[in-house]
This record gives C-alpha cells, structure tokens and sequence, in this order.
C-alpha cells in the first residue's frame, strides 16, 4: 500500500508533527516523518497495519468512544497511552479529523499525535510540590524581587501566629530583622552567592522571640534576573532546649548545678593553653569536708545533699564572676581561678571560701559545723596539663588534711613565703595605728628648664624589723582586705598637711600629686577633700588627683570626677597605654594630664615599638588639649627624647629618686634661693 500523505503532499510527508492517516476499520493508510521520530518505525513497517500496533494498553474502551465521536462529530480528542517500537510507552494527545468526499460521506481519518509526557510529568511535578508546600512540617515563604510575600504554607501560619491576609504583600520578619548585624551578613551573602544559611532570632505575632534555622535563595531567570525569594526555616525552640538539657546533663552536677569533672577538665585545658600564649599564671584549689561520711551516716543521703546543695551556693559567692567551681565527686570540688597576679590571691580566695563555709548549717534542726581543708595549686608552675595540676591539689589537699592546717600549697617553697606575707598581711593591719606609714616625695621636672614643676606623693612602710617596705608588697593586700581606705585617707590628709607647711615656710609647688585607690571612689570624697583643704586652708588647685583606667571603668564615677574638677582639682590618668586605653575616657571625663607608663619609657629610644607607642600618646594629648608626664626617665637620651616630641615634664631616677619630706623641703629651699638670685 502506498503512503497516502507521500502520494498526497511531500509537505505532510517532511513535517515533524506525528501525522498518520488511517481508514475507517483503523488500518494506517499515511505515516509521515514526524510519526516516524515520534514512534520509531518507519512508513513501510507500518503502513497496511491497523492502528492497534500502536497501542501500549490492551483496553481501549475509552479511544473506541473517541472513534463513534469522530464518527459522528467529525473530530475528537484525548489523552491516550502509546507504544514506541522500543517498547517503551509514553502519553500522547490525540487529535482525529473525519475526513468526507463530495458527497459527504466519511472515507478516512487523520491522526494528530503529540507526546505530552513532559507535560503531564511537569503536572504532577507541580501536584507534588503543591502538596509538599501544604504539609511540610517546615515553613516556606516566596517573595517576589522585592521580598514581598506572595505565599506561604501552612507552616508559616502556624509558627508564626499569623494568617495569610495578614502577610501576604509583607516583607518577612526574619528579613526585617533588627538584628542589624545579621539583616547584612543576609543581603551581603546573597548578593553575593545567591544563598544565605544560617540561624537567627524571628518573632510570632505575639511579640514572642523564637530562634528559627533559615535558609533562603533567590531565584533568577533565564537572563539572569532575581524573579523571587525562596526561604525555608524551622522553629528551633525545641532543639534549643533540647541540646540546653543535653549539655547540662553531660558538663554540669546534677544536685549543685556546678560544672562537673568533663567541663572542669575541658575548661582547664582552654586557660592553660590561654596561660601559655599569654604567659599568665592562674591557680586550682582541692576543697574538702573533713568526716563528711559521719553527715551521711547519720543523717543520710538525702539530708546530706541538701548540705552540699548549700554548700556549693556558699563557694560560688565566694568567688568572682569568672571563676569556676566544679563539684567532682561526692563532698570534693575544685575552684579554677583563670587569671591571678600572684600566688598569694590564691590564698585570699581559699580565706573566703573557708570563712564562708565556717558558719554553721542546719539539718533537721541539727547544727552542724563543717570543718574543710584546701589544697592549692599554681599553674603552669606545679603542672602544665588537667590531670596534674587536679592531682597536685589533691595531694596539698591531703596534706593539709594531715597537718590540720586550713588550706596549703603544693609547693613547699611556696608555703613558706606564703607564711611570711600571710604574717606581713597582719602587721599591716597595725602599721597605721603604729604610725609606721611615711610620705615620700619624688619631683616632676621640666626639662628644658630643670625646674621642679610638681611632685608625686609616695607611701612608705616603714617596718620595724624589715626596714623600708616598697608599696607594691603591700598596696595589694590593703586593696584586698579594704585597708586600702583607711590608708588612702591618712596620704590625703599627709599630703594636704604637708602642702600646708611648705606654704607657711614660704615655699611654693605647683602641684602635689596623690594617687586614689578604686575603693576610695565614692560619692563622699569631694566633700572628704574638701574638709581638709578648709581646715589647712589650701586651695584645690595645689592638689592634683591620679586615678587608674581601673577606677574610671567603674559605673556612676562621671559624677564624682565632674564635681573634683569643677572643685579645682587637676586630674591625671595615670600609667596611659598599659591597660584598655579606651580613649572614650579622654572624652567623657574631664582628665587634665596624661602619664606615660615607664614600661614604655624604659627601653627609649631604640625599642621601636615603645616608640611608636609614645608618639601615638603624645599626639593624643597634643589633639585633645592635655598635659604630660613621663615616668621612669632614667638618662639624658630618654630625656631628650620625649622633650624632642613634645613631653617636657619628667619624672624618674634621672633627676631624682624618691625622697623624704625633709630632703623634698630643703630642696624646694634650694631651688626658689636660686630663683631669688637670679631674679
């Protein structure tokens, strides 16, 4: 049988469009190229042959209804399965046309098939993410360009509190975040890469915060334009609290809610490693209750852990905000003190402990006092890892145990000069009453005129046995113990007194310097300074007040120093450069001179980086209007130096140490007959 649409048309013939022509019983009269790539079979394997070669289903009810409609109507169409010579199957539309002579009667059929497989695929495609988008347990939001909400699934709703007419044409509160840092970090990404993934804080609708995981692309066109946003997130509240619970349960006692063994030993081991790098010290204590098995036994366990519930609230207030208490086991724990100055603040920490846990507690109505002992080590020095230092505590532990002895070092050698400063610690307690306390005097000279400008007030402890006592061994202990106040006000009311007499010898100083302890700040001081200036009748501007970057850290001093400077008082910060050197200070408190530390001073002018650090000094104060003051200037190039850049007052060994107030008198004495002469 001849190809019908060959005979017909060549044009049919060379479409790609799948037509086939058949008769009226469905044998197949045309095939055509289209039909050909479409089915894989050429015209002459088919042609001859009815229809049903091509079916992929043995039930076809449905495309016999198609063939009476043609029939009857004229045309038809459906959805039909097909079979290729392959084997495989695929969805087809089909399209039939009746085709009638002049007379009107029916003579053939023309079959338009097109495979519509993507398509349906593409359909259920889109039924299924329809359906993943509805009840994913996940919320999924999409924005248009301008990251509008255009929908969002039931998730959404529920998680956030909200409803659809409320939303919809908003902006997402997780991309309106007032979190400005990640609302950024979230443009900048994508921007940039086109996919952002990260946790952030989003709010319900109630006012409520909640942390979400969010992951959020765009969507681009095919010329590369953003056409939407596409952004899924979870509620992590749960697994928040979740992981909270997991790690409490593994890093924390469960009785005293302390650090348990795991997160002492994870701890310990980040401070030691800090130490190192830093070359700082720190320290670990082994406390212990002495016959704690006795409380058990006769009160039992329950009853016990009460006592040791209160006992752990007892060493945390004790301690400061960073330092760790760790129950190990039983009636045993270790404090951590990170970062100390010296070993003996270890010992004030275990004074404070042992003083706080020496009052009694009550069981059962019982009073009951405890008896404990602690072992201390110092890091690196008694060990340079978790284990050791812990078994070393836990020797010095045992030790004092043994020699009844409240607390003990590990280190021989270091008991023994913890005996000693324990003992110095107890005779200050009477240095002020003993009268044993002395004003030294050392001069602030300007160098291109080596007149005496100013001085410096200096504490001296002079002891009976051990002679002159530097400050440094003793100001700590003062500090700590709140000496430090009494102490304060006697070089005040010293220094003033003295200021007094050089004017009623007739000698003048500009200005006398005296250092203030952070203790001594308080809403008092103005009016204490003030009732000694009237009662030696010296004005405010002869006294001059050095405060550390320590004290002006403290809250609520802006109006103690506002008061001092509007009294007259000339303010100095003291030792600039070695702490924050946080220059908000410079601005916000009313400071009139600079210092520059010694430790600077001290390696000028070779050290390159000490260099560096004094101009950048000097160029701050110059900008802001300041005065300077060297410390530690030791030989003529220092000296020279610092005058070069600008720094004329000095102060240090290279002019004059420290001095009596009978050898600052005399000279002071020397210096104005000089200045008479030469007038």
């Amino acid at each position: 049988m001849n190809n019908e649409l060959d005979s017909e048309s060549g044009i049919y013939a060379a479409l790609e469009a799948s037509i086939i022509t058949m008769d009226l019983e469905g044998y197949i009269t045309g095939w055509n190229r289209g039909a050909e790539l479409l089915f894989g079979y050429l015209a002459d394997e088919v042609l001859g042959k009815h229809i049903l070669l091509l079916y992929a289903d043995a039930e076809n009810q449905g495309e016999e209804d198609c063939f009476n409609e043609v029939i009857a109507n004229g045309h038809a169409e459906m959805d039909v399965k097909r079979r290729r010579k392959d084997g495989s199957d695929f969805w087809a539309h089909l399209h039939l046309t009746l085709i009638r002579n002049k007379q009107g009667l029916g003579t053939r059929l023309i079959a338009y098939v097109r495979d519509i497989s993507s398509q349906l695929a593409n359909e259920e495609r889109s039924r299924l993410y329809t359906r993943i988008f509805e009840y994913a347990r996940e919320a999924i939001v999409i924005t248009d360009s301008n990251r509008l909400i255009l929908s969002v699934n039931n998730a959404y709703l529920k998680i956030t509190g909200r409803n659809m007419q409320e939303v919809q044409g908003t902006m997402p509160s997780f991309l309106n975040s007032t979190e400005k840092y990640t609302s950024k970090a979230i443009e900048n990404t994508l921007k940039s890469l086109g996919h952002w993934e990260g946790e952030l804080w989003d709010q319900r609708a109630n006012g409520e915060a909640f942390p979400a995981w969010l992951t959020i692309s765009a969507v681009h066109t095919n010329l590369g334009f953003i056409s939407h946003y596409f952004a899924v997130f979870s509620d992590h509240t749960e697994k928040r609290q979740t992981d909270a619970k997991i790690h409490q349960l593994a890093y924390y006692d469960t009785l005293t809610s302390l650090p348990n063994r795991a997160m002492l030993f994870s701890l310990l081991a980040q401070s030691l490693s800090e130490a190192k790098r830093k070359q700082k010290h720190g320290s670990l204590l082994c406390f212990n209750i002495n016959g704690f098995k006795n409380i058990n036994d006769s009160f039992g366990h329950a009853s016990a852990d009460i006592l040791l519930a209160e006992l752990a609230k007892r060493i945390r207030l004790a301690l400061r905000e960073e330092d760790v208490v760790s129950r190990f086991s039983g009636d045993e724990f270790y404090i951590a003190l990170f970062e100390i100055e010296q070993r003996e603040d270890a010992i004030l920490v275990a004074r404070r402990i042992l003083q706080s846990t020496a009052a009694p507690f009550y069981l059962k109505n019982q009073e009951i006092v405890l008896i404990c002992h602690i072992g201390i080590t110092i890091y690196p020095d008694d060990g340079y890892d978790s284990e050791t230092l812990i078994n070393n505590a836990t020797v010095a532990m045992h030790r004092a145990k043994k020699n009844n002895q409240n607390y003990l070092f590990y280190s021989t050698e270091m008991n023994r000069s913890s005996l000693e400063k324990i003992k110095l610690e107890a005779e200050l307690h009477h240095a002020l009453n003993l009268n044993q306390f002395e004003l030294y005097f050392q001069p602030q000279v300007d160098f291109p005129s080596k007149k005496i400008m100013g001085a410096e007030a200096l504490i001296r402890w002079q002891h009976p046995l051990k002679g002159m006592i530097s400050p440094a061994n003793f100001i700590p202990f003062a500090e700590e113990t709140g000496l430090i106040v009494a102490i304060g006000s006697w070089v005040l009311n010293e220094a003033i007194s003295q200021i007094a007499e050089w004017k009623k010898a007739g000698l003048s100083l500009d200005r006398l310097a005296v250092n203030l302890s952070v203790m001594q700040f308080n809403p008092q001081l103005p009016e204490e300074i003030a009732a000694l200036l009237t009662h030696h009748k010296i004005p405010a501007e002869l006294v001059e007040l050095e405060l550390t970057e320590s004290l002006l850290m403290g809250n609520g001093q802006s109006n103690v120093l506002n008061q001092l400077h509007s009294n007259g008082f000339s303010l100095a910060l003291d030792d600039f450069g070695t702490g924050y050197s946080n220059l908000a200070y410079l601005q916000n408190y009313p400071i009139d001179y600079l210092k520059i530390d010694q430790s600077f001073v001290q390696s000028l002018p070779d050290n390159l980086h000490s260099a560096a650090i004094v101009r950048s000094i000097i160029d701050i104060a110059n900008n802001l209007g300041l005065k300077l003051i060297a410390e530690g200037v030791e030989n003529q190039s220092q000296a020279e130096y610092l005058s070069n850049l600008g720094c004329n007052l000095i102060q240090g060994y290279y002019y004059y140490r420290p001095m009596s107030a009978a050898d600052f008198t005399q000279l002071l004495i020397t210096q104005q007959s000089e200045i008479t002469k030469s007038a």
